[in-house]
């Protein structure tokens, strides 16, 4: 008995798997991928900043804020919002997180208490370590930013001083 008189189909029709043939492809040889390659370049930006040999910019010595760092935290406060920046010395922002976010703010009872600051630390900390940035300057200058920020930043990982510099 047929497949296709046991499964009642309309006259003319077959199925596709009993006219097609079974093709093998041909084997490819992957022994010249595992060859290594006698020079390699590093094309990571912060690779000497994580094994602490890049340079710090240390500028003059009546600059304020200092700038000898690779990466910063900064926090500002507004009436309505929290933000939060790791930037570069040289003012680049690389990672930022605010109460503005929906994704953040639905979360929030109000957008401006401790309890977001803590919830931005936390968001912070998941963002750097997912962008590679193990170690940032943190210098609390106004005292609320100390209790909200940086403890939820080093619970979720981040250390919050830079290691110093190694000079080879």
């Amino acid at each position: 008995m047929a497949l296709s008189s046991r499964l009642l189909l309309p006259a003319g029709l077959r199925f596709a798997s009993t006219t097609a043939s079974l093709k093998t492809e041909p084997e490819v040889d992957t022994s010249e991928n595992e060859v290594v390659a006698p020079n390699f370049t590093n094309r990571n930006p912060r690779n000497l900043e994580q094994m602490a040999l890049a340079r710090k910019e240390r500028g003059w010595k009546t600059t304020w804020p200092k700038r000898e760092f690779w990466h910063r935290l900064r926090l500002e406060r507004t009436q309505h919002y929290v933000e939060a920046f790791v930037e570069r010395s040289n003012g680049d922002v690389v990672v930022s997180a605010s109460t503005r976010e929906w994704a953040i703010k639905r979360h929030l009872y109000s957008p401006k208490g401790v309890a977001a600051c803590k919830n931005l630390g936390r968001v912070m900390a998941q963002r750097c370590l997912e962008a590679g940035i193990n170690f940032v300057n943190f210098k609390a200058i106004i005292p609320w930013e100390h209790h909200c920020d940086s403890k939820a930043m080093e619970e979720g990982g981040v250390v919050l001083r830079e290691p110093r510099r190694l000079y080879q």
